[in-house]
């Protein structure tokens, strides 16, 4: 079981940054990618980014490349993702996944991803 704690979401305006963090705590080491998906008032979830979680970090293709920057700190069994020029299309609940395994297409999917956090509010205004 791996359990997945969101943190750092919050009010901010266009044009400025903020850094979502997710804590893994329990069988961290079963981990192979973690993911960022957000998800709008009345909208599908979406994919944001992933990396993973051991090895040589592989990062996959970002809808939202140029702005946001996603990482890792093994030691301290956290991902970030470092969220810059943020617009009022980025106003979501953001979730922080993790994936035991990845399809051969990749691990955009977020049925790929057995574990959830409980998501963060971004809200951002002009």
């Amino acid at each position: 079981q791996v359990h997945l704690v969101e943190s750092g979401g919050g009010l901010v305006q266009a044009g400025g940054s903020l850094r979502l963090s997710c804590a893994a705590s329990g069988r961290s080491d079963t981990i192979h990618t973690m993911g960022w998906f957000r998800q709008a008032p009345g909208k599908v979830r979406e994919f944001v980014d992933a990396i993973t979680w051991s090895g040589a970090p592989i990062y996959y293709t970002s809808s939202v490349k140029g702005r946001f920057t996603i990482s890792r700190d093994n030691a301290k069994n956290t991902m970030y993702l470092q969220m810059n020029s943020l617009e009022p299309g980025d106003t979501a609940v953001y979730f922080c996944a993790a994936a035991s395994r990845c399809s051969d297409f990749g691990c955009s999917a977020a049925i790929l991803y057995d574990y959830w956090g409980q998501g963060t509010q971004v809200t951002v205004f002009s």
